[in-house]
């Protein structure tokens, strides 16, 4: 009996210790979260899951896709980035991943970013001949500036995306100034996101950046140019993402491809666990649409939103993580 106590004694040590041991190898760190919607639900899901699943100590750091990559490829800092849209950003994932300084660990969204320049649906069906942008780009009067009525405006996103570059790049490549357009920078997210409510509310016409998925394209049904050229992938990674390329060429927006990117010394002390997490750790984008509907409706923060989704959807969750993993997050929720 004393040998049995002793044995069961022995086990129950060990597992505490093995269990310490994969706390303190995951231990602090920090987790990217971008200033769009999906990337601000998935750093918070990841900081629980991590967290209350893994023991590690995560914690969250605002940052953007340029200055985030870019920080990851040269510091190593922050240690995850979840939703990492490495397209815009080519040379410099290339560069970090050959120089061994981060890993591409899987992909959030599987179905892949679509990005581009949108109009909304009711003037797309209004105007049948708006297919490409040099379609739109005749009719600067159905895209009125509100500073100016005899110019056209395009709506750009906020300094720091990716996506805002590229957009600059086009709009010189496709001589939209010449085509009495100006280029309207909205400053942030919601400033972006509030030209699209206010031009849908008063039915104007709207032009500008926009990608999916997003709760915003689920409210407001909006249609996405064709670019009206071939896409070249390798002019894309020459100048169309470069910001200061002075010499952009009409070019096609790619689908982006999405990955999770792990700085290099976070990923050798995580363990297998926690690397196999965020490994399979993906949702389509129609989950994350719904996601992040229920989130606008409520006004609800990342952290809501997390938590909204773990409780609803253990089916799809649970696959991600180990059987131990998945009963102390549900405990804690």
């Amino acid at each position: 009996m004393k040998k049995l106590l002793a044995s069961t004694c022995m086990m129950f040590g060990l597992l505490g210790v093995a269990s310490y041991a994969n706390a303190a190898d995951c231990g602090s760190l920090t987790i990217a979260s971008m200033n769009w919607q999906s990337a601000e639900v998935l750093s918070n899901l990841d900081k629980i899951i991590l967290n209350e699943g893994y023991g590690c100590q995560a914690e969250i750091t605002v940052g953007d896709t340029v200055p985030t990559i870019t920080s990851m490829a040269e510091k190593g800092e922050p240690d995850i980035a979840p939703e990492a849209w490495v397209d815009l950003l080519p040379d410099v994932v290339k560069k970090g991943t050959d120089e061994g300084r981060i890993i591409k660990v899987g992909s959030p969204l599987p179905d892949g970013g679509i990005q581009g320049w949108w109009i909304p649906k009711y003037l797309a069906d209004a105007h049948q001949d708006l297919k490409t942008i040099p379609d739109m780009l005749k009719h600067p009067e159905l895209f009125p500036d509100p500073e100016d009525s005899s110019k056209g405006a395009i709506y750009n996103g906020p300094q720091g995306w990716g996506g805002t570059i590229v957009t600059s790049q086009l709009y010189k490549a496709f001589d939209a100034e010449k085509a009495g357009f100006k280029l309207v920078d909205t400053g942030s997210a919601a400033g972006l996101d509030g030209s699209i409510a206010k031009a849908y509310e008063r039915k104007e016409g709207w032009v500008g950046y926009y990608w999916a998925p997003t709760a915003l394209l689920g409210k407001y049904e909006m249609v996405k140019l064709e670019a009206g050229v071939p896409a070249d992938a390798a002019e894309w990674k020459r100048c169309n993402t470069v910001a200061d390329c002075a010499d952009p060429k009409p070019n096609a927006w790619p689908t982006d491809t999405i990955v999770t990117l792990v700085a290099k010394p976070f990923a050798e002390k995580a363990g297998p666990d926690v690397m196999a997490y965020l490994g399979k750790r993906a949702w389509s984008n129609e989950t994350v649409n719904k996601l992040m509907a229920w989130m606008t409706d409520n006004q609800a923060s990342g952290e809501d939103g997390a938590k909204h989704f773990l409780k609803e959807n253990k089916d799809v969750w649970t696959k991600w993580v180990s059987e131990d993993a998945a009963k102390k997050i549900e405990a804690s929720l």
